[in-house]
């Protein structure tokens, strides 16, 4: 409802930043630009992690910087994030993870789960545990095999470039994803 009400759920021509096309796009910062929506959705992906006994929130940078910090405020845990360094994802900032950390990981929307799998191979790599997986939004079915809670899932097609009806018909494309906008 609150994406909804918030016209987050946009429709057009979309180069999400899996690089899939869409002819739907969740703006996910018509929720997180709302203190009081975040802080209602990062109460529900800590109530769901509680259990998971996570000691840490990671989430990717730039749009789960904000839900991961929120979540781990309600979790009583700290809230670090994954950037890129030299184009691969990394802890920079002095972040630090330990084998005796157990990381929940926070996304705000999942089509492909690219974004997650780059985060968990971070915590992987850093020697730490994997507790679960908070997202928002799931688009499409993405198994990440540790525990994953989604608030909504909404299955919204979305299709290879080359595969792409939308491309086909020289519809003018929207390229409104954080990460591909930060790279160039």
């Amino acid at each position: 409802r609150e994406l909804e009400a918030r016209g987050a759920i946009l429709t057009g021509h979309f180069r999400l930043s899996s690089g899939r096309h869409s002819n739907r796009f969740v703006q996910k910062f018509r929720i997180l630009e709302d203190p009081v929506l975040v802080e209602r959705v990062a109460r529900a992906l800590a109530d769901a992690a509680r259990p998971l006994a996570p000691t840490v929130v990671v989430s990717a940078a730039v749009g789960g910087i904000v839900l991961g910090y929120e979540t781990a405020r309600q979790l009583g845990t700290l809230g670090i994030f994954v950037e890129k360094e030299n184009g691969k994802p990394a802890l920079r900032r002095g972040f630090a993870l330990a084998p005796e950390d157990r990381a929940f990981v926070v996304e705000d929307v999942v089509t492909t789960g690219g974004s997650v799998r780059e985060v968990l191979d971070v915590i992987r790599a850093h020697g730490a545990a994997v507790a679960g997986v908070g997202v928002i939004v799931r688009r499409a079915p993405a198994g990440f095999g540790v525990p994953t809670t989604a608030l909504l899932d909404l299955p919204i097609e979305s299709h290879d470039p080359d595969e792409c009806p939308q491309c086909r018909a020289a519809e003018p494309i929207t390229e409104p994803g954080s990460r591909f906008l930060s790279s160039k």
